[in-house]
């Protein structure tokens, strides 16, 4: 899967998903613009691994809910790498809590985050790659998004907003040679799930059929594969990597 000469960008890239995504990405040929909002060492260790691999990337901070923030972090990625071939909408925070006590800042915040950031950041970089006929569009939502979760309500609606907001967007840029698809992990090995107790982790990992947690490089070769020419034929979609949770 040859991404030689493609440019990346990829929200939320400092750790996790995002990170493995970032590297995934370099690893086919693509240079990468590594987004973060907060935490800079990191952005720039996953920087420094890209280039150690012969690889090109730059640190890109802008906080995706931010409109003109977003202009401005397209903007020096364009022109530090090039135009923006493939997009990976990443970003993502949970505020967890059951309805009936969610505060509206804690709603708001991952709505605006999750689900707004993807359009601000896309509604960016689509211009150009109309302008093109070509472009790759990729939205991490979550298993949660079709299975809801107790507790989860406003990730739960930001997740599968995403996914909403994908098949109507690749309808409209279909014949523009863009594609737009989602990636929806299960219960990934990441920050986010190290921090969950224990029972809770055995729970969940209880409903895996696989028996076990995914890592974020199998979610990432899921977004690599569809930014490549060998899913030049595929939009509008989603590709679970859950092992078997739905």
């Amino acid at each position: 899967m040859d991404l030689a000469h493609k440019v990346a960008l990829v929200t939320g890239a400092s750790r996790g998903i995002g990170r493995a995504v970032a590297l995934e990405l370099a690893r086919a040929g693509a240079a990468v613009a590594v987004n973060y909002t907060a935490s800079e060492g990191p952005a720039r260790e996953v920087v420094q691994e890209i280039e150690r691999m012969g690889g090109k990337a730059i640190p890109v901070r802008f906080d995706v809910a931010d409109p003109e923030a977003v202009a401005r972090g397209v903007k020096e990625v364009e022109e530090a790498l090039g135009a923006i071939d493939i997009l990976v909408n990443n970003a993502g925070i949970t505020r967890d809590g059951l309805l009936v006590r969610l505060k509206d800042e804690d709603w708001e915040r991952v709505l605006s985050v999750n689900l707004r950031g993807a359009f601000l950041v896309t509604r960016a970089v689509l211009p150009g790659m109309m302008k093109r006929r070509y472009g790759r569009i990729i939205n991490i939502s979550s298993v949660v998004a079709f299975s809801g979760n107790p507790g989860q309500t406003n990730y739960a609606a930001s997740k599968a907003g995403l996914v909403g907001f994908s098949r109507s967007l690749a309808l409209e840029v279909a014949r523009r040679g863009i594609t737009v698809n989602v990636v929806a992990p299960g219960f990934i090995e990441t920050d986010m799930t190290a921090a969950l107790p224990e029972k809770a982790r055995e729970a969940l990992l209880s409903r895996v059929p696989m028996g076990r947690a995914g890592t974020p490089q199998e979610v990432a070769h899921a977004v690599v594969f569809l930014a490549s020419d060998r899913a030049s034929y595929i939009t509008g979609t989603v590709l679970h990597v859950n092992g078997g949770l739905w």
